[in-house]
């Protein structure tokens, strides 16, 4: 954690973005090249990201209706050791529903993660340490 010159603790910013891997055929991956190199895209990575953003868009209601039906948080969601210690202290737990990125901060540890974690579901992505990963395996849809 950061400390501002105000003295308040700051949490480390996240990524913006996830890596992904994909595998193309070699026809899709020459059409791509082709339009980059005509000039359509600036690389094949903006092609990808464009083409994506299509789609969604495309789906745009019904992604929204899902992510209702499924009662999940848009956007980043983040857990740190103050907030797991308040929920602790109240004697509850949760259920963490995310659509986009969860964070657990670094300075939650396995222990308290397990007791105040009940299950955890993230359609998209999710950064902790990697010892609170292997802690929440179980509970992980």
């Amino acid at each position: 954690m950061d400390v501002e010159s105000s003295g308040t603790w700051q949490l480390p910013k996240p990524p913006d973005s996830e890596k992904l891997t994909i595998n193309l055929g070699f026809v899709d991956l020459g059409s791509i090249d082709l339009l980059v190199h005509d000039g359509f895209y600036s690389n094949r990575s903006d092609f990808i990201r464009t083409a994506i953003r299509n789609q969604l868009t495309r789906h745009e209601d019904i992604a929204k209706e899902a992510a209702s039906r499924l009662t999940l948080e848009l956007g980043l969601r983040t857990f740190a050791r103050r907030d797991l210690e308040a929920v602790q202290a109240a004697g509850k737990r949760l259920s963490i529903r995310v659509l986009g990125l969860a964070v657990i901060a670094d300075d939650v540890t396995p222990d308290l993660a397990t007791a105040t974690i009940e299950s955890i579901t993230v359609l998209g992505a999710l950064h902790a340490p990697a010892d609170v990963k292997a802690a929440l395996a179980d509970r992980q849809r």
